[in-house]
């Protein structure tokens, strides 16, 4: 920072999505490199099993694409697939480091499916909907407050509800 910058008001970065301007991501190694135009059709939450055990996490968490707006920049042979008959879904994995990176579904041909994640700016879109909520697990943080765990910098938790004491006089 220059001196004569110190009395200048700090420029605000602005929320927005450039215009033209494609929204960028890759795979954990980097092997796999994409980018879709923007704003992505939609965003949302997938609690469903099958997308749960694939993350390997509590839910995930997609942007949606039209096909026709959505680009590997960077190893698509490094992509492996794998499809469910069953459910009529496909998903596209890097076989070097594994990560999800494409779900197709085959009711929705014209689109693709990508791990929110994996995008390095905004997309254009805010996960606003969850799917399978009925299937959200009993595991699952959804907002109770958090503290620091004394010793541990940059670990929170959340404390166990503590008995009124009330309660505990009526138990013995």
């Amino acid at each position: 920072m220059f001196p004569e910058d110190e009395h200048e008001p700090a420029k605000k970065k602005s929320k927005a999505v450039s215009p033209g301007k494609p929204a960028a991501g890759q795979c954990l190694c980097g092997k796999v490199v994409f980018e879709i135009d923007v704003p992505a059709r939609w965003a949302w939450h997938d609690h469903s099993p099958s997308s749960r055990r694939a993350h390997g996490a509590v839910y995930a968490t997609y942007v949606g694409s039209w096909r026709k707006r959505f680009r590997i920049t960077r190893g698509e042979n490094s992509l492996t697939r794998y499809e469910d008959k069953a459910t009529k879904t496909a998903r596209s994995f890097c076989a070097q480091c594994g990560t999800p990176v494409i779900y197709e579904r085959g009711r929705s041909p014209h689109m693709v499916n990508i791990p929110r994640a994996l995008f390095s700016g905004r997309t254009g879109r805010q996960p606003l909907y969850h799917i399978a909520i009925e299937q959200l697990q009993e595991w699952a943080w959804t907002g109770e407050p958090l503290v620091p765990l004394k010793g541990f910098p940059g670990v929170v938790w959340q404390r166990s509800k503590k008995k009124k004491a009330a309660d505990r006089e009526g138990m013995f």
